[in-house]
């Protein structure tokens, strides 16, 4: 049976995207394609969401230019005040290195229109809910772009295995009851 190659895109926390970004020292940015595709209509502000490492990459996005560190910490901010999941995207031809991070929301990417299509690996990590603590204020279920947090007869759902691994449920809790853990293998 033949290998599978590992997909172009995985999930990762805001705090994992700081890490791979701290590895380097030279970034470019440029427009998202899927947003150009629709026209930038998108709800989550900004077109230019997608950091490479390279000048070279596998990004699809117009309008790539060099950018400082400053602006990189401008686009984190940015992702994490709009709730954009951190989708780290790998070289085409080996699919072992990271060539950058685009920074996705379920109004324009691909991936979150159509989950189905292109393959997208679940995160290192995986929610936890302190469900006694949860007042079904419903913040995590409107930014859990994968549908793993729900509403249930008035009490939160968690469908861990659609849960990728994101942390934007944790950054947009009010009562700090979600966190983070390393993901059991096969989940």
């Amino acid at each position: 049976m033949p290998k599978r190659s590992a997909p172009i895109h995985y999930v990762c926390t805001l705090e994992e995207a700081r890490k791979l970004i701290g590895k380097h020292d030279r970034f470019w940015v440029s427009n998202c394609g899927c947003r150009e595709e629709r026209g930038n209509r998108c709800k989550q502000g900004r077109m230019d969401v997608c950091l490479q490492f390279a000048a070279e990459s596998a990004a699809s996005g117009s309008q790539k230019r060099q950018v400082p560190r400053q602006d990189v910490e401008k686009l984190l901010k940015h992702a994490t005040d709009q709730f954009l999941v951190p989708r780290p995207f790998r070289d085409e031809a080996s699919r072992s290195a990271t060539e950058g991070i685009c920074f996705c929301c379920d109004d324009c990417c691909y991936y979150f229109k159509n989950p189905d299509g292109e393959p997208c690996d679940k995160g290192a990590f995986i929610e936890k809910t302190d469900m006694a603590a949860c007042t079904v204020c419903g913040a995590c279920i409107d930014v859990c772009y994968f549908g793993a947090r729900t509403l249930e007869r008035r009490e939160l759902a968690v469908d861990r295995y659609r849960c990728h691994g994101c942390g934007v449920c944790r950054a947009s809790c009010p009562e700090e009851c979600i966190t983070m853990v390393k993901r059991a293998a096969g989940r």
